[in-house]
C-alpha cells in the first residue's frame, strides 16, 4: 500500500473542485455572495418549502447554502426547548445536535491517523473484546468498520427499544461505555460479507482512536487541533462518554455555518487554504460506493451517496433529517438541520435533489 495514497478510489468519481481564485477561505468568516441568477427564484421557493413548519418537512432550524466557496443563502428558524429555562430562538450562533453526521467527522479523524501511519485499513483493529486470535471477530479490519461491513449483530432501530441496540447503547445500559457495549456483540455474518448500518460500529472505531490519542481531554484536544480548529470550526462540541471516548456515532453540536465548513473541507478533497489535512485519496475513499442500503441508497465509508445521481453528489446524514450535501459538479454544499418525521424522509430526499437541480445552469 502506498502510504501517500492509502486508498484507491473508483475511477469514475466526479472530480472535486478547488477553491475558486479570489474567494477567501472561511476560516475566520464566510464570504457572502448572491446566488446565480438562474438559481435565485427556485432557491427562494425551496427555502420557503423547507422552512414551512406546517409542511411535510416539519421543523427546520437552519439551512446554509454554499456555492463556489461562499454562502449564497441561509435561513434560521424555530427554537430549542429547555427543561429549566425559556426556549432559545435558533440563530447563526446556535449550536445544534447533528446526530449521525458525526460519523462522517469520525471518518476525517481516522484519515488523519492513517495519514500519520498510525492506523492501517487492512489490519485487524485493536479491540480488547476481540483480542484472542481464535475469536472470529479478530478478523475485522478498519476497512470493514468504516464501510459498515464488520458483520456484528447490531440492531439500528430508533423506535422499538425492545429490540434496539442503538437505544440501549446511547440511553440505556451501554451509555457509560458505548464502545464496549457495541464491541461485545457477536458476529451475525463473516466480516466483509454484508452491509449493516450501525452506530455501534462508529463507536468501536472511536475507541480505537482513543487508545491511540488518549481518552478524555487528550481526545477532545486531538479533535480540536487536527480537525475543528484548522477549518475554523470553533463552535464544535463533541460529547464523550464516561470512559472518555467520543460518542462518534451521534454527538457533536455545532453551528450550521461550522457544519458547512466541514462540508467544504470534503468538497475540497481534504485540503484547506493550501494545507492538506486529510491524505490524498481519503475523501474519495469515503464517497466510493461499497454497498447499497435498500432504504437509504448507496454507502461508501461513513459517507452516503445519492441513488441515481450523476453529478458526484455525496452526503452526511443524521437522525430526523440532518444532512450535509456536497455536489462537486455545481461546487455546492447544502446544510440542513431540523426535525423531519421518518415518514416524510422521502419528501426530504426530493427537497435535497431539487436544491441541487436548482443550480444546474442549463
Amino acid at each position: 500500500m502506498n502510504p501517500d495514497r492509502p486508498v484507491s478510489p473508483a475511477p469514475d468519481l466526479v472530480p472535486l473542485p478547488p477553491q475558486p481564485d479570489g474567494v477567501p477561505w472561511p476560516t475566520t468568516a464566510w464570504p457572502q455572495s448572491a446566488p446565480p441568477a438562474y438559481a435565485a427564484a427556485a432557491l427562494e421557493e425551496l427555502l420557503d418549502r423547507v422552512c414551512d413548519d406546517d409542511g411535510p418537512l416539519a421543523t427546520t432550524h437552519a439551512v446554509v447554502v454554499v456555492q463556489g466557496g461562499a454562502i449564497v443563502a441561509e435561513r434560521y428558524g424555530g427554537q430549542l426547548e429547555h427543561f429549566d429555562r425559556p426556549p432559545d430562538p435558533v440563530t447563526p450562533e446556535t449550536r445544534l445536535l447533528i446526530w449521525s453526521m458525526t460519523k462522517s467527522m469520525l471518518h476525517a479523524v481516522v484519515g488523519t491517523l492513517v495519514g500519520d501511519r498510525l492506523l492501517n485499513l487492512d489490519l485487524p483493529v485493536d479491540v480488547p473484546e476481540w483480542s484472542e486470535p481464535g475469536d472470529p471477530r479478530h478478523a475485522i479490519t478498519l476497512r470493514h468498520l468504516l464501510a459498515m461491513r464488520d458483520g456484528l449483530d447490531f440492531v439500528e432501530d430508533y423506535v422499538d427499544a425492545r429490540v434496539s441496540d442503538v437505544i440501549e447503547m446511547l440511553f440505556g445500559a451501554g451509555r457509560g461505555d458505548v464502545a464496549h457495549f457495541a464491541a461485545d456483540r457477536p458476529l451475525a455474518a463473516p466480516p466483509g460479507t454484508r452491509f449493516n448500518y450501525s452506530s455501534g460500529t462508529s463507536n468501536i472505531i472511536s475507541s480505537v482512536v482513543a487508545r491511540l490519542v488518549g481518552h478524555d481531554a487528550p481526545y477532545a484536544q486531538f479533535l480540536r487541533t487536527r480537525l475543528f480548529d484548522p477549518i475554523g470550526m470553533h463552535s464544535a462540541e463533541p460529547e464523550l462518554d464516561a470512559t472518555g471516548t467520543w460518542v462518534a456515532s451521534s454527538y457533536v453540536r455545532a453551528t450550521a455555518r461550522d457544519v458547512a465548513r466541514f462540508g467544504l473541507l470534503y468538497l475540497r478533497d481534504g485540503v484547506w487554504d493550501g494545507v492538506r489535512l486529510l491524505p490524498v485519496g481519503w475523501v474519495d475513499f469515503g464517497r466510493t460506493v461499497q454497498s447499497i442500503d435498500p432504504e437509504d441508497g448507496p454507502y461508501g465509508a461513513h459517507w452516503w451517496g445519492v441513488a441515481g445521481d450523476t453529478l458526484g453528489t455525496f452526503r452526511a446524514s443524521g437522525y430526523e433529517g440532518q444532512s450535509i450535501t456536497m455536489c462537486p459538479t455545481h461546487d455546492l454544499v447544502v446544510v440542513r438541520l431540523g426535525k423531519t418525521p421518518a415518514a416524510h424522509y422521502p419528501d426530504l430526499t426530493r427537497w435535497r435533489a431539487d436544491i441541487v437541480r436548482a443550480f444546474n445552469p442549463t
